[in-house]
């Protein structure tokens, strides 16, 4: 039994986290009253990381539209009337000219997405010079452009690649739910391969798509019992988007998005667990309120691929009234 389940509050971390977790074990953490959750997930968020630093990532579309897949939160999918015009891939110049913006805003991560099932071997010479611009300007390079091969992985890495994210979205019995054109068995096989090439992983999910409470816990189980949890660990509240089958999606309640964020924290304790899409909807209380359970990373920026982020001027004027500073970048 984790530590988690004794009744005795003492502040202690140790063996806090340690998989394999079992969803019984892990339900019965996020089930906990709220003020002894939040509790928890602050002691674990302590021991491993500055209270009062954020990480701030920059994520810009090097690729927008025309995705093959049938994702149906996204508004990128060619399967879907979202109203999205399909782009060419960007130049590297312009996409190195993007992040150096990026860079001097503030941000030490640049993240960069691409809608595609999986990448070409056309367009690898093209994402490699990005990565190696990027990584030039002294940033924390990440990738997500779908399924990987291994060489293409061990390619990416070669040029320097930091971060790749890969989101298993939700659990896998809700999983079909939501995509048929790629199974939860291909996200997991790709994540191998980011994992055996040397890449740290990014892999999270989404709520908020209809799913249960107990899909949500099933997420977070199987993101913790991975061979390494995930370096970083998004947490996405959907943004129902028009023309899309989850347009019409029922927000989730905002205490239950904040135990999500506790139980990823507690249960990855040494990840960044990052707040990622839906920021817009969220008031400055809530968003308080997800730092305290845990959340240590957000992307700043007006734009997070095709969706509308908080203005870095918001951000900043609530980072700074909550007294949190960005974080430095890693060492390389």
């Amino acid at each position: 039994m984790h530590p988690e389940l004794s009744p005795n509050l003492t502040p202690d971390p140790i063996g806090w986290g340690l998989p394999p977790w079992t969803r019984a074990e892990a339900e019965a953490v996020h089930d906990l009253p709220f003020n002894d959750l939040l509790f928890r997930a602050q002691t674990v968020h302590r021991e491993n990381f500055d209270p009062n630093r954020v990480q701030l990532s920059r994520l810009l579309s090097i690729k927008t539209g025309g995705c093959p897949e049938d994702c149906g939160y996204c508004s990128q999918s060619s399967h879907h009337q979202s109203g999205l015009k399909a782009s060419k891939l960007m130049e590297v110049q312009r996409v190195i000219a993007e992040a150096r913006t990026a860079r001097d805003a503030g941000a030490t991560r640049y993240c960069m997405g691409a809608a595609w099932r999986s990448p070409k071997e056309r367009d690898m010479d093209a994402v490699v010079a990005m990565v190696e611009g990027v990584k030039a300007l002294g940033m924390e390079t990440c990738m997500t452009l779908g399924m990987l091969e291994f060489d293409q992985a061990q390619r990416l890495k070669q040029a320097g690649l930091d971060y790749y994210n890969h989101n298993i979205d939700t659990s896998e019995r809700y999983y079909s739910e939501v995509i048929s054109t790629r199974t939860f068995a291909d996200r997991l096989e790709t994540l191998g391969h980011v994992r055996d090439s040397g890449i740290k992983v990014c892999c999270g999910g989404i709520v908020g798509m209809g799913e249960e409470k107990a899909d949500r816990i099933d997420m977070l189980v199987t993101l913790a019992n991975l061979p390494e949890p995930p370096d970083s660990v998004p947490i996405n509240m959907l943004i129902p988007i028009e023309g899309t089958p989850l347009g019409e999606a029922e927000a989730i309640e905002p205490i239950e998005f904040v135990r999500a964020i506790a139980l990823a924290r507690i249960m990855m304790p040494k990840s960044h667990v990052r707040l990622s899409a839906g920021r817009t909807a969220m008031s400055d209380e809530m968003q308080a309120l997800c730092f305290f359970a845990g959340a240590n990373s957000i992307f700043v920026g007006d734009i997070l691929l095709t969706a509308e982020n908080p203005g870095e001027d918001k951000d900043s004027a609530l980072l700074r009234r909550l007294g949190i500073k960005p974080m430095e970048p890693e060492a390389q």
